[in-house]
């Protein structure tokens, strides 16, 4: 019988009794037996269970800031700029329109600004099917818009006839509830609001992360618990699975907190950047910051599968760590 086998057992057993019903390690020995084999399997099944449960919240928690990384980056940011670039070409229209010296290439230069910003915000899928079908109709507005002001500049400056249509090009560009300029600022709130649902750190993604902080730290515990265990019982120093198992640990809750600290970051500064309303040539410099904020999110969502690979090699060092003690006092306890 090994050294452990033979020593009495010390130490409070309600913790111990409790924790073996929860994993379903059976029942503990009675007070003067030798309940080794009994916390070696409490150990053990706690290991696995905080290892399992880790995995589940830190993958959740990851996903629901990086998961939104993709599409912020891709289409919702990109399609606000869109149309804050079709709301100031459709300015730089109107004023190229009412001119006194109306230039006619001008102007047709800035419809088609707003034409190809109106087809690449589309081309993002700009919100849900309501949103798409708001850019088609305006898109027709905008022909229509642009025949009633070509009309007024083939009529002489200061006629009736030319004062005729351009308010009526007027009125189709900005009636209130449904111009095209109404349509496009409601168009963009909508966006906004997706940008900022896409980049808020809400309660239920404080909860995720919180739990996840209070199982890595368990675990840790548990970890550190169970080599001193091991270090008593068995008379062996250091268990080298757990000690790779602690080093996984550490080393991984920090590297995604940092990947999530830094993605997070970029979000936050998009949205800020979005709700200052860029125009004109600071639209362009504000895309390119976007891209700047946003670089290297891509990198950083595709280590969510190392989480999970990370926790299934967690599992594997706790089951390798304890599973040579386990078999060895079964068998030497018969």
């Amino acid at each position: 019988m090994s050294t452990a086998g033979t020593a009495k057992d010390a130490g409070p057993a309600g913790l111990p009794r409790l924790l073996g019903r929860i994993l379903g390690a059976g029942p503990r020995p009675a007070d003067g037996a030798s309940t080794t084999a009994h916390d070696l399997a409490v150990r053990h099944r706690l290991l696995l269970a905080l290892s399992a449960l880790l995995t589940l919240s830190l993958f959740a928690s990851y996903e629901g800031v990086h998961g939104d990384a993709a599409p912020l980056r891709g289409s919702s940011a990109p399609a606000v700029f869109s149309i804050d670039t079709a709301l100031f070409a459709l300015g730089e229209a109107r004023q190229a329109a009412t001119a006194e010296t109306s230039s006619t290439s001008e102007f047709q230069r800035q419809i088609a600004v707003a034409a190809q910003s109106l087809a690449a915000a589309a081309a993002d899928d700009v919100g849900d099917a309501a949103g798409r079908q708001a850019v088609w109709t305006v898109t027709g507005l905008i022909t229509v818009y642009t025949g009633y002001v070509l009309k007024a500049q083939q009529e002489p400056s200061g006629s009736v006839l030319r004062a005729a249509y351009l308010s009526y090009a007027n009125s189709v560009l900005r009636a209130d509830g449904t111009g095209i300029v109404a349509r496009l600022d409601a168009l963009r709130a909508d966006q906004r609001a997706v940008v900022h649902r896409q980049t808020s750190f809400g309660w239920a993604l404080w909860l995720g992360w919180s739990v996840t902080a209070l199982l890595v730290l368990a675990l840790g515990a548990a970890l550190l618990e169970t080599q001193l265990f091991l270090r008593h019982r068995f008379r062996r120093r250091y268990n080298r699975q757990l000690m790779a198992a602690g080093t996984l640990l550490a080393g991984g809750s920090v590297t995604l907190v940092l990947f999530t600290v830094r993605t997070h970051q970029g979000m936050a500064d998009t949205r800020a950047l979005l709700d200052r309303s860029p125009a004109g040539p600071a639209i362009t410099d504000a895309a390119r910051s976007t891209a700047a904020y946003l670089s290297g999110t891509g990198f950083r969502a595709a280590a969510a599968v190392w989480i999970v690979i990370g926790g299934a090699l967690l599992m594997a060092l706790a089951e390798t760590g304890l599973r040579r003690h386990i078999d060895d006092y079964r068998f030497r306890s018969r």
